[in-house]
């Protein structure tokens, strides 16, 4: 489990893909704090962390992962937020992330708004029906509250903190980024659903 608050952005230094997954391997100070077998949030999907080395660790993703999230998109050289698992004993000062992607939206349009960013993120309806405006969302691993939301995008507004720790300060119109909802409102479905 996850916060959504990002420790670190790291970056892809090896891509290698095959008829059966790929495997990553990541460059961060993060990679010290880890152990073989370790979860470890990576643009907000969970991978498990393998081949320790120095200041690298890898990442084994399966064709499933490629297939619902947007790491495929990755390349060597692009910047990910990295985020270690929660401990029982830390704060939960994002809001529950498990690091199972529900979709991919596009980022749709940008625009600043005082010192801060707002983000449209275009997403198909099987994510947008659990979206609420000022529930939480997570954009790329990143735990946000939803400003706004109709039937075919929604906003978040990212404060500088945001921008400079998070690869959402470089995000552009057409970048595909991981989306995981709110894990409670797909419980209150199934349980009203009944």
């Amino acid at each position: 489990m996850f916060t959504g608050l990002v420790a670190d952005v790291g970056v892809v230094a090896t891509f290698d893909r095959s008829m059966d997954g790929a495997r990553l391997t990541f460059e961060s100070p993060l990679a010290s704090a880890l152990e073989e077998g370790d979860s470890v949030a990576v643009n907000g999907v969970c991978l498990t962390a393998v081949g320790l080395c120095g200041p690298r660790f890898g990442a084994d993703v399966m064709e499933e992962t490629l297939r619902r999230s947007a790491l495929g998109e990755l390349e060597q050289g692009s910047r990910v937020n990295l985020e270690l698992a929660l401990r029982a004993s830390d704060r939960l000062g994002g809001h529950v992330v498990q690091g199972h992607v529900d979709g991919i939206g596009v980022i749709g349009a940008l625009r600043d708004e005082g010192f801060a960013r707002i983000v449209t993120v275009e997403a198909g309806e099987d994510v947008l029906r659990y979206v609420v405006e000022k529930g939480s969302i997570a954009v790329d691993g990143v735990s946000l509250t939803v400003a706004r939301v109709d039937e075919s995008s929604f906003d978040v507004s990212l404060i500088p903190e945001t921008l400079e720790r998070t690869t959402l300060g470089d995000a552009a119109v057409g970048r595909p980024v991981n989306l995981e909802v709110d894990v409670f409102a797909k419980y209150v479905e199934k349980l009203v659903g009944r």
